[in-house]
């Protein structure tokens, strides 16, 4: 098992990046609340819009928007385990997620690559995501395996299976993932119980992470509640990663982006939390700026940097394991 480097501790060791104080972060907190109250957020999936409702939550059926009173997000961040394990195919490649510890993956969602043997820039097929997957396992400063990239070559309605069979067979370490949907996790979760050696094997070892991305501002859509629930009701962790757009999807001002940003993240934290107390999950962000000339997420700049240091505070202030985009 692996437990990485601690960052923002004051020891003699390790650096930091502290841009709020702890009154920026209760503020931020004390909005985001007020947000997820007043505002509330769309919530596509009728299942979802009725967990919320059965615990108090103020649903409204004609238009989705669920508002959720301060004690049940609070709560829910509560029942949260502040750490947990994910787990490869070897033991020794376990890896532990907690607040302030620091660690490596590859990016993901690679849509194209250069071909290492053609130089040719094109569309990556399954055998791909196979080699990534063997490549992250050769290195030892990166912990675990994120999908990095979408097999082309096979129906898109079932790119997630192969992928997920490609990756789990060509790598000890963990891995995350986005399943797409809910059924799809369902099969994920029984090809990864397959490979534990059954279903509570992998509630005890997860070698599968999912991650699901909120759209901003303040949705979750049908697959992101499935996904939120499904991870839940399986045991396994899941990463809820708002892609927020500082001046296009959310506030133009850090304050405001990462109003918006804490919002969607625990707005699916209570629901999972919800389904299933004390079910693992990861406070995410790959939320940047955008870029105003090409209407794009500047991913790499000094904006990214600035709110990817606010967002592990936030994360280490709600005493969750943090996992933030970087360049």
């Amino acid at each position: 098992m692996k437990r990485n480097q601690h960052a923002g501790r004051t020891r003699s060791t390790g650096a930091s990046l502290n841009l709020l104080s702890e009154d920026d972060l209760h503020d931020i907190h004390l909005a985001t609340l007020e947000v997820l109250e007043k505002t509330g957020v769309w919530v596509e999936d009728e299942e979802a819009r009725r967990v919320f409702a059965e615990a108090g939550a103020n649903v409204d059926e004609a238009t989705g928007v669920v508002k959720i009173p301060p004690y049940i997000v609070e709560e829910a961040v509560r029942s949260a385990p502040q750490k947990f394990v994910a787990a490869g195919r070897d033991p020794a490649r376990d890896y532990v997620l907690e607040a302030n510890r620091v660690g490596f993956t590859n990016f993901g969602e690679g849509v194209k690559l250069v071909d290492p043997y053609t130089g040719e820039l094109r569309l990556p097929a399954k055998k791909d995501v196979a080699d990534t997957a063997r490549v992250v396992d050769y290195l030892s400063d990166v912990d675990v395996y994120e999908r990095a990239i979408t097999a082309e070559d096979v129906a898109p309605e079932s790119a997630p299976l192969h992928q997920a069979e490609a990756w789990m067979s060509n790598t000890t370490k963990p891995g995350f993932m986005g399943p797409m949907n809910g059924y799809l996790l369902e099969r994920i979760a029984q090809m990864a119980a397959a490979v534990q050696g059954g279903a509570e094997r992998l509630r005890q070892r997860p070698l599968v992470t999912f991650v699901t991305c909120p759209v901003s501002p303040l949705k979750l859509i049908r697959d992101c509640c499935e996904i939120i629930m499904g991870a839940a009701r399986n045991g396994l962790g899941v990463n809820i990663l708002s892609m927020a757009m500082a001046g296009g999807s959310s506030p133009v001002t850090l304050a405001g982006t990462l109003v918006t940003h804490n919002a969607e993240v625990l707005s699916g934290i209570t629901l999972n939390q919800l389904t299933r107390k004390g079910s693992p999950v990861v406070y995410g962000s790959s939320t940047t700026a955008m870029d105003l000339r090409f209407a794009a997420a500047s991913v790499g700049s000094p904006e990214c940097a600035l709110i990817g240091a606010a967002v592990a505070q936030m994360a280490r202030f709600y005493l969750l394991p943090s996992w933030v985009a970087g360049a």
